[in-house]
């Protein structure tokens, strides 16, 4: 059997499936006690949608993997940070295509291009196809991409 906090480990975020919830960072603890597995979650801001979506894969992967007594609970006391993205999950979304956020230590004065890597760009607007996400576009090679708003 799948260690408990592997199998959640590797259920993918449904509005950025190219990375984990893990490489998300909005996985926070995993534990196993007299049989029962307790998943914490964090939301990337409260009201994320796909928090359900989120709550259902996981217990679904888990039973798959043979744990029967399953809890995905909430956690809103340390609120999410994009700072949370792991290094991995930074690289998979610039390979996406989607601009990640700069850490917060970092003073941000252009977003670079996740295609191209040239900072001439621009926000198109700042709602994406998600909340968590922007619209921008590239002036160099003219693609537009979406990024992840720092949080």
């Amino acid at each position: 059997m799948v260690s408990a906090r592997a199998t959640a480990a590797a259920v993918r975020d449904p509005e950025l499936p190219v990375v984990t919830i893990e490489e998300l960072g909005i996985l926070r603890d995993v534990t196993e006690r007299d049989g029962r597995v307790t998943v914490t979650i964090t939301p990337t801001y409260s009201g994320c949608p796909a928090m359900d979506v989120i709550r259902a894969d996981i217990t679904a992967a888990l039973h798959a993997d043979g744990y029967r007594d399953v809890e995905v609970a909430t956690s809103l006391a340390e609120p999410w940070t994009t700072d949370w993205i792991t290094p991995a999950g930074q690289a998979k979304l610039q390979r996406a295509g989607i601009a990640p956020p700069a850490k917060k230590t970092v003073l941000t004065l252009t977003v670079r291009c996740p295609r191209c890597g040239s900072p001439d760009t621009q926000e198109l607007s700042r709602f994406g196809a998600t909340a968590c996400k922007a619209l921008w576009r590239c002036r160099a090679c003219r693609e537009p991409f979406e990024r992840v708003k720092a949080i």
